[in-house]
């Protein structure tokens, strides 16, 4: 029987493996440098599937989308509206919004950035076609699903500009099905009680973190310095957002390891503070971690933009502001070891969109419809406690303008562009793997 012989890459392969590796090293090279088995264990989970590799490759894909600029639908305004900036199509949950409400919406805004509006749906419809691969769905069929999530898009985006009513729109029990309601149910069967007990542990009568992997215990300077940014946090969230029941005293600090593939090598604590009563059921986990440089400002005019930012935790919280309306109220920002920070709550109520089980063309369609309508929300509405300064004037006005009358051809454009990237990025992901396994990074 005659073997096939693997053939030596093209002269395009070698050079678009370069450039790869050229645009990961300028990105990363310095925190590779700094902690180098963090990024050998990113990089080995890209390296499990295509879609694994965008997630962790946004500096690529961002870098892609500076080379080959593409103005159509953008103008002054709608090349810098807020932008979610890792836009892909597991970066879908729910979250308790700052009304009590059950939310379904985009989630973990860590590379948000002020950019043209049609990098994040590219980046979510190369996503989709990259799924859809996965699934060993045909051409056609990926197309319909990501015409489908556009056509939703542009739909809801027409709505938001034309009616004032709309803004209140939310992805909730009361207005969804199939498998964006199973996630919202799963997100309700979930408890302050159940989170606790995963990650906590009660010892002499009082309610601490459990140590192990990945909750690690700090030392009594390293929880000083903690404790200090936490209280300087406080400060900034709004005076409305904050809980008038709450003391916010600490009761317990630990550093996390182990997060995921867009974590390497950052530092995060998590802080154990008490609930609105001495009760043990009650009590509420903050994480504080390292703000990120997002990808997409690398490759965009930052001067004026970073004006408005302390900082990347600032700017994280600006961002979540700007895209999420009745936003958390728990998010604010802090520097710790002159790094600034973006603090959160561990909120027990967060359920992530997972594909697994969705397996079926019409169950794709379904969920993808409401994927555009969360995004359509994210560049439309924003938080009552908004900066407004960073954007000022009003993106569904001007995303209606560039998109009315041309819905159908950014329908196809995007679809086109999702198909075709998708593709790229199955063949970057060899060249990615080869060039990892060869130790043809620097550092790794």
């Amino acid at each position: 029987m005659q073997v096939a012989t693997k053939t030596a890459p093209s002269a395009l392969e070698t050079q678009r493996q370069h450039y790869i590796i050229d645009v990961f090293t300028d990105a990363f090279g310095q925190m590779i440098k700094d902690n180098p088995d963090a990024w050998r264990s990113k990089f080995r989970k890209m390296s499990s599937t295509p879609f694994a590799f965008y997630r962790g490759s946004a500096a690529l894909f961002f870098s892609d989308m500076a080379r080959t600029a593409d103005p159509d639908f953008l103008d002054e305004k709608t090349s810098r509206i807020w932008i979610h900036g890792d836009l892909h199509a597991e970066n879908f949950g729910t979250y308790m919004n700052g009304e009590g409400l059950l939310v379904f919406d985009v989630n973990d805004f860590d590379e948000a950035w002020v950019a043209p509006f049609t990098w994040d749906v590219k980046r979510l419809a190369a996503s989709l076609a990259l799924i859809g691969f996965a699934k060993a769905m045909s051409d056609d069929e990926i197309s319909q699903v990501i015409q489908a999530c556009m056509q939703s898009y542009a739909r809801q985006v027409a709505d938001f500009a034309a009616d004032e009513q709309s803004r209140g729109f939310a992805l909730t029990l009361d207005n969804t099905t199939g498998k964006v309601r199973e996630v919202l149910l799963e997100a309700r069967l979930r408890s302050r009680i159940g989170l606790l007990e995963m990650v906590t542990e009660v010892k002499d009568y009082d309610r601490q973190f459990k140590m192990g992997k990945i909750n690690i215990p700090v030392d009594r300077r390293t929880r000083r310095k903690v404790e200090s940014a936490f209280k300087r946090y406080l400060k900034t969230i709004p005076q409305r957002k904050l809980q008038d029941q709450l003391n916010y005293a600490v009761k317990d600090v630990c550093e996390v390891r182990g997060a995921g593939i867009g974590s390497a090598g950052y530092k995060m604590y998590s802080i154990l503070i008490e609930g609105p009563n001495q009760a043990l059921e009650n009590d509420i986990v903050i994480s504080m971690k390292v703000g990120q440089t997002p990808s997409a400002s690398r490759v965009t005019d930052n001067e004026e933009i970073l004006s408005f930012f302390k900082h990347n935790g600032h700017r994280t919280v600006l961002s979540q502001r700007a895209l999420q309306a009745h936003s958390d109220p728990w998010i604010g920002h802090t520097v710790l070891d002159g790094v600034g920070q973006f603090v959160a709550e561990f909120s027990p109520y967060t359920a992530d969109l997972e594909w697994d089980d969705v397996n079926r063309v019409d169950e794709m369609l379904e969920l993808v419809t409401f994927l555009g309508q969360a995004v359509a929300k994210i560049h439309c509405v924003s938080d009552i406690d908004s900066d407004e300064q960073v954007v000022p004037f009003s993106t569904e006005e001007a995303l209606q303008n560039v998109l009315k009358g041309r819905e159908n051809e950014f329908v196809e454009k995007m679809t086109a562009f999702g198909l075709d990237y998708g593709n790229v990025v199955r063949d970057d992901y060899r060249l990615f793997v080869d060039a990892f396994r060869n130790h043809q990074f620097p550092g790794l």
